[in-house]
């Protein structure tokens, strides 16, 4: 069906987001040939790229909503690709930080396009299905990078790592272009596609008022949320993404060939984390599970098995990665989820802001614990702590979702006097 062969060209961008992003991180010691990096500029090479991603994923969102889902995706991509291009010509940390803070601001999109891709294509109760297949594409870029690299640098410099897969994104646009159009304008639908997708466009339709501003979406309790969630679940998985290569260089003592034999197989993981998840909810509400009940029930079932990362440093290095599978497959089933939430509760023109909003606080809390792990990793009890608090963090956020979103009802904005 075609709403799902869009699904499937939303998540080939996601997986050359990750791609892009994971270049660096895999490719450090190669670079670092060229360019001296020590431990404290990785981190900060880390934080300018999440820095400007947390940012643009907030602004992101609210371009998109304003350019739409076909325009705006196409304007992010490009910036991005051009952005990862750039690294290739770097010559000194300065010149790498600044194309990590490009790089940042252009795949802060991203997650907001895709968000409302599914708003725009796909009915409520396959909507986390829908999330979990483009979540997936995140899980594909993290399996490629480590495999891709490695085979670049057994043929050529480091430098060519960055133009091919910043070619690779450019060429995706092309793609974008010739086959996505928002559903009532495009010429491929079939009648009986028309019709299953009638109640979303007529959803689309009905919403001819300008979005909500931040302002108001920040009044919401819900919107709170969803933002402490996604801070403190994604300062696990940022960690989690960027140190994993490092943590196998340096406490485990890998060199560049056994990281990329290894560093794949938790975004397997993930992959299958992304896709399970999205499944495991929608077959909830297929069987007249509430959404409240549907959506908390998968959140509880990921939070539970976050917990086993605080048993890595002292296991043996089979173990170390089995347990981070665990975590990477944890997080992206939690990820679908709370990710399709913008979509299942708010006005169809804001769910591009709110999923901006989320993705924003979730880039600031990999600064902020990124930063602190580093600390801890340099002056406390060093990864035993560092794992101990990232495996608790998504458990902590299921019980604040509980708190402040005790029932998953669709938000109505009022007038500016009225509290939501």
């Amino acid at each position: 069906m075609l709403r799902w062969r869009i699904i499937f060209l939303v998540c080939v961008a996601i997986a050359v987001s990750y791609l892009d992003r994971q270049t660096l991180p895999v490719a450090i010691k190669a670079i670092e040939q060229d360019i001296p990096i020590n431990n404290q500029q990785f981190a900060l090479l880390q934080t300018a790229f999440l820095f400007t991603y947390a940012i643009m994923y907030a602004v992101g969102g609210r371009v998109i909503d304003v350019l739409g889902t076909r325009r705006g995706f196409l304007v992010v991509m490009v910036f991005w690709s051009l952005a990862c291009a750039g690294h290739g010509l770097a010559t000194t940390f300065g010149m790498l930080a600044v194309c990590r803070l490009l790089l940042g601001a252009g795949e802060g999109g991203g997650f907001p396009a895709a968000t409302r891709a599914i708003a725009e294509w796909i009915p409520a109760k396959d909507r986390s299905l829908a999330m979990g297949i483009v979540n997936t594409g995140s899980a594909l870029g993290m399996i490629v990078a480590p495999l891709f690299i490695t085979w670049i640098l057994g043929l050529v410099s480091w430098r060519w790592i960055f133009f091919v897969t910043g070619a690779i994104g450019l060429l995706w646009t092309l793609w974008w272009l010739k086959d996505y159009h928002p559903p009532e304008k495009h010429p491929r639908l079939t009648e009986a596609e028309r019709s299953e997708l009638a109640p979303v466009m007529a959803d689309s339709a009905a919403v001819n008022e300008p979005p909500p501003a931040w302002i108001s979406l920040l009044r919401v309790r819900a919107t709170w949320g969803l933002l402490t969630a996604k801070f403190l679940s994604d300062g696990a998985w940022y960690f989690y993404l960027f140190w994993l290569p490092k943590y196998l260089y340096d406490a485990r003592g890998l060199d560049i060939k056994a990281v990329g034999g290894f560093a794949w197989m938790p975004p397997v993981a993930a992959g299958v984390g992304s896709l399970f998840g999205g499944w495991f909810s929608s077959w909830l509400l297929h069987r007249n599970l509430s959404l409240n009940a549907g959506r908390k029930i998968a959140m509880a079932t990921a939070a539970i098995v976050m917990p086993a990362m605080m048993f890595v440093p002292a296991a043996p290095l089979a173990w170390a990665m089995a347990f981070f599978c665990v975590a990477y497959f944890g997080h992206q089933f939690w990820a679908t989820i709370i990710m399709t939430l913008p979509a299942d509760l708010y006005p169809k023109k804001s769910v591009g802001a709110i999923a901006g909003l989320m993705g924003c606080a979730g880039g600031f809390g990999g600064v902020a614990f990124g930063q602190f792990f580093g600390w801890l990793l340099d002056h406390g009890p060093g990864w035993v702590s560092v794992f101990a608090i990232a495996g608790s963090l998504h458990v902590i956020s299921f019980g604040i979702v509980c708190w402040f979103l005790p029932q998953l009802v669709p938000v109505i904005f009022r007038s500016p006097r009225t509290s939501p």
